[in-house]
């Protein structure tokens, strides 16, 4: 499928039979290489280094920008047969993949509003998700992958920052380590004065897990989140009530608290094909997740078998999401 508009397949996530994985007892100490945050190939992007990312409009932008932001990318360790807990980031494939993926696709949808920062982590295994692979292993490999992340946020403000104004972007599994990262580092705390704002998308959050953060309903607003995940419009998954009910839902395309939308509120699908198809979808809001119409994309034939759309959160609102982080910026610098 050369010309599907993501090039991350998640669709196992939701869907996956868990007793199919195989796996191995978790011992910390065979855990892969850590990661050296103070090291440049620890960085799957950094500004001062020659970019891999190849997107629209970034050649037309001015850097460097006056804002950072620091992006957490999803689970690409998804193999049933791959029996690690942990993503080794010295893996010329696994490295690869995240630069060829969930950086050119996703992570590039901000790259125009700030200096991209991309850390490399040792992202947990799909399975930790699943029963019974969570309480046997599954739990200490997520808390290592945290880790991980936030050792690098660490190393971010120690040796990059220079107090600029950040913006925290994430999806799915960097998502769940962005919630703990806000907590930990933001929520109520001196640096919340330096968030722009937290896109954590493909994730389920829900109003009591911040004290002070809450969710943003105006395009210009700062300083708080966004979220939502991504579903075909009229379905539902299996996890529905225990992964989406309850949790907040943005609208990406009007950013305020409209339920729907028209195709000509939409920005624009952000294609494999490295293209840009504005006006091809409308959304509809419901509780813990957003209905997606049948994107209007070359070769859409395929994804009218595919209920989720989780693997398109990003993709889907690529252009919506550019030109919104640019505002915020442009918001936050004017305060």
């Amino acid at each position: 499928m050369k010309n599907r508009f993501i090039l991350i397949l998640w669709v196992v996530l939701f869907n996956s039979c868990a007793t199919s994985y195989r796996t191995q007892q978790y011992a910390k100490e065979k855990a892969p290489e850590a990661p050296d945050y103070y090291s440049e190939r620890s960085w799957a992007e950094l500004p001062s280094v020659p970019s891999e990312l190849k997107t629209l409009h970034l050649s037309d932008s001015i850097q460097p920008f006056a804002a950072d932001v620091f992006f957490v990318y999803p689970t690409l360790l998804t193999s049933r047969k791959d029996k690690s807990w942990n993503a080794d980031i010295y893996d010329k494939s696994i490295r690869s993949e995240i630069i060829k993926t969930s950086v050119n696709f996703q992570a590039s949808a901000w790259a125009t509003a700030g200096n991209l920062y991309v850390p490399f982590y040792r992202q947990a295994h799909l399975r930790v998700y699943y029963d019974p692979y969570t309480q046997n292993g599954g739990e200490e490999a997520y808390e290592l992958a945290y880790q991980d992340v936030k050792r690098a946020f660490e190393v971010y403000l120690e040796k990059y920052n220079q107090g600029k104004p950040i913006i925290i972007a994430s999806h799915s599994q960097g998502t769940g380590h962005c919630k703990r990262l806000i907590q930990e580092f933001f929520d109520g705390k001196p640096l919340q004065s330096q968030l722009v704002a937290a896109y954590l998308v493909g994730g389920k959050v829900t109003t009591d897990e911040f004290t002070s953060l809450q969710p943003m309903t105006k395009p210009n607003e700062v300083g708080g989140f966004v979220t939502w995940n991504s579903y075909k419009k009229g379905k539902l998954p299996k996890r529905y009530d225990s992964w989406f009910k309850g949790a907040v839902t943005s609208n990406p395309i009007t950013w305020d608290d409209k339920v729907t939308t028209r195709f000509e509120d939409h920005k624009g699908v952000y294609n494999g094909d490295g293209k840009l198809y504005p006006k091809s979808l409308q959304i509809e809001k419901i509780d813990g997740m957003i209905w997606v119409s049948l994107p209007k994309i070359p070769k859409r034939f395929w994804l009218s078998f595919v209920k989720d759309y989780h693997f398109g959160d990003i993709n889907l609102f690529w252009e919506d999401i550019r030109q919104n982080a640019q505002l915020r910026v442009a918001t936050f610098l004017k305060q």
